[in-house]
């Protein structure tokens, strides 16, 4: 997915924020829902400015479901011994960042057992037929779900924003 993380954050933070107002304003978590969307990209940095490319970025464990998983769990967990604004900002921001993880498994190699299994597992391979790279993504049949994700966060948005 290249387009539809923060809209696909913003649809999923929505959702949650009807249940966790409660707990904590609205506006941190649409904060730490859209960061977390996005966090696991953060691995970009080090792909580009360390390992300049040698590894796949979706190797690293900002990619790995279990990492974020683990976040949720532990969040669950902690927030239900005892409840804090915190704890529930934190299993938003992780539970966006693994909506991430099955965003990128439609066209890209998620580890979904790392780090037990070195195994990648894709909904659909996109073949390298252009240049640049991007072309392959935005020309394959995988691009319109990005879309309908993009058009649909952007109708929520509309609609909630006529409301207020």
């Amino acid at each position: 997915m290249i387009l539809a993380h923060l809209p696909g954050g913003y649809l999923c933070t929505t959702l949650l924020t009807a249940r966790l107002q409660r707990f904590a304003a609205p506006r941190w978590l649409m904060f730490w829902g859209m960061a977390g969307s996005i966090a696991p990209d953060i691995d970009l940095l080090w792909f580009y400015l360390v390992d300049h490319g040698t590894v796949h970025h979706h190797r690293y464990f900002t990619h790995w479901p279990l990492f974020w998983f683990t976040l949720v769990a532990l969040g669950l967990l902690l927030h239900r011994w005892r409840p804090a604004a915190w704890k529930v900002l934190a299993i938003v921001f992780s539970v966006n960042a693994f909506i991430h993880m099955v965003l990128d498994t439609v066209v890209g190699d998620i580890w979904w057992g790392a780090p037990f299994i070195d195994h990648p597992i894709h909904l659909f391979g996109v073949p390298s037929l252009y240049r640049p790279w991007i072309w392959n993504f935005i020309l394959h049949g995988s691009f319109f779900l990005e879309l309908a994700i993009v058009s649909l966060a952007l109708g929520v948005w509309y609609s909630r924003r006529k409301v207020q």
